[in-house]
């Protein structure tokens, strides 16, 4: 099983600390024929995750990307700045066990890796757990209505 949808690209987006690992995961991609959409930064010059941000969320919120891929250092800027959009829901992930959960109980659309603590190896396995876990849905459906502010 994967949540990969035929016909849509997943979304990759980072900022300067991520662009490193950005590329490793596009490489991967590529691998496995897995077609991507990079929304930036293209390359390690020192920018603003929200320039790079926003236009994936944009992307995931109007179909034409899914999932998506976000890193930054830390992942906590790039995470919230995706959050800010309403049908994104960005999650900053450094174990795979939080990335099966956050798939499999909060229909995370976006995966939020730290670039700068985490080695690719590890980022690759975290990718793969969030790519094959499905959502459950049932009493986390109703939790995942009420995220958005009405």
């Amino acid at each position: 099983m994967t949540i990969l949808k035929n016909g849509l690209a997943v979304g990759l987006c980072s900022d300067h600390a991520g662009y490193e690992l950005k590329e490793i995961i596009k490489g991967y991609f590529e691998s496995l024929d897995i077609p991507y959409h990079d929304f930036g930064t293209y390359s390690s010059e020192s920018c603003d995750y929200a320039d790079y941000a926003h236009p994936c969320g944009t992307a995931i919120e109007k179909g034409e990307v899914y999932p998506a891929i976000a890193m930054c250092g830390s992942g906590n800027g790039i995470a919230m700045t995706l959050n800010h959009h309403r049908d994104v829901r960005a999650a900053l992930c450094w174990d795979v066990e939080l990335a099966r959960l956050a798939r499999a109980h909060n229909d995370a659309n976006i995966l939020v890796l730290p670039a700068r603590f985490i080695a690719p190896e590890k980022a690759i396995a975290i990718l793969d757990e969030f790519l094959r876990t499905p959502f459950e849905g049932g009493r986390h459906q109703r939790r995942i209505e009420k995220i958005p502010v009405q």
